[in-house]
């Protein structure tokens, strides 16, 4: 028989919060998160939009399903950072805010090759926007919110931490997509083009892709790349990088090659195709040629000459190092603009 009323705490029964002398600072720290997490949604949420695209095309001009996902806006004029594959050849374009305002928007340039694009909405008021921050500062672990329109659900938050740095993402075109961070802030189709923020509210990256079946691991492009190309953008429609005009795949390399030729990677480039009248065939490049420099840098894969051939190579004659048999010559070539 007891002797004492079980739902009475005395010295000799203590409560489950006086065993846990570490309850209350848990307690605390739960509730500081949440806090950080409900301020950056007050403070952002109304700067997230949801987009609309009503109809695309193909390349042949024939019509495709529309389709949706999210952006934000950074200038009081209008200016919204999404995705490029969420408008990616859209006829119509139509921009809701938080406040339960619709604007048509105009596409004022894209990157497919960083999976960017900046759209212009037009307002007679000033309208809300988001600090950009920078992607430099963060490190893995730390908290970070993202806030979109996933499936149609609208201004949907979810939070989690940044899991790592300096990931690279393939974007539809080939091409790799630099400094992506990794986060496990679960992101859905519709997410596409929000933002990804840090504690203190401010845009630290562009969210992008996720993994099909895979749970926690999610990609948004750093914003500091985001600041290029917006810059490019705005200033030239579109973003520059060189190109040879040919055609190429990556190639490993007997090692007798190496040795014998003192190369700096047992990878280079195999030339496959050759426009016609393209910069590579201006030089005297030919099928099989193997690329393993670019202006006395190595060439150890396709990832690499791509990086090469950015804005600066455009326009200038550089040296292209090569094997052709039994010979390793240097070709000189002058890159023309990519056409995207």
């Amino acid at each position: 028989m007891l002797d004492h009323d079980p739902d009475v705490h005395t010295d000799e029964t203590p409560s489950i919060h006086a065993s846990r002398p570490d309850f209350a600072d848990e307690r605390d720290a739960l509730d500081a998160y949440s806090r950080v997490v409900t301020e950056v949604v007050d403070a952002a949420a109304h700067a997230v939009v949801a987009i609309s695209v009503s109809e695309r095309v193909d390349e042949a001009g024939r019509a495709l399903p529309g389709g949706g996902g999210s952006g934000f806006l950074f200038t009081p004029d209008g200016l919204i950072l999404t995705n490029s594959h969420v408008v990616h050849r859209a006829r119509r374009i139509e921009v809701s805010t938080t406040a339960g305002q619709t604007f048509a928007a105009d596409l004022l340039g894209e990157d497919p090759h960083t999976d960017l694009a900046l759209l212009r909405v037009s307002s007679t008021q000033s309208l809300p926007i988001l600090p950009l921050g920078s992607a430099r500062a963060i490190r893995v672990g730390q908290l970070v919110v993202a806030i979109g329109n996933p499936l149609g659900f609208a201004c949907t938050v979810t939070a989690g931490v940044v899991s790592a740095l300096g990931r690279s993402l393939r974007a539809t075109g080939g091409r790799l997509i630099e400094d992506v961070i990794q986060t496990d802030a679960a992101l859905n189709p519709g997410n596409s083009g929000g933002p990804l923020l840090d504690a203190h509210g401010r845009v630290i990256g562009v969210n992008t892709a996720i993994i099909a079946g895979a749970q926690g691991i999610c990609f948004a492009t750093s914003i500091d790349t985001a600041n290029q190309v917006v810059t490019a953008l705005m200033r030239h429609g579109r973003v520059r990088r060189a190109s040879l005009g040919l055609g190429a795949q990556n190639l490993r390399l007997p090692r007798r090659y190496v040795r014998y030729f003192e190369l700096g990677s047992e990878s280079a480039v195999r030339v496959m195709e050759i426009a016609a009248g393209g910069p590579a065939a201006r030089s005297g490049f030919e099928p099989g040629d193997t690329i393993v420099s670019f202006d006395a840098g190595v060439i150890d894969g396709i990832d690499a000459l791509h990086r090469a051939l950015n804005a600066d190579a455009i326009g200038r004659e550089v040296g292209i190092g090569i094997l052709r048999r039994d010979r390793r010559l240097e070709l000189r070539v002058t890159p023309g603009e990519l056409l995207n």
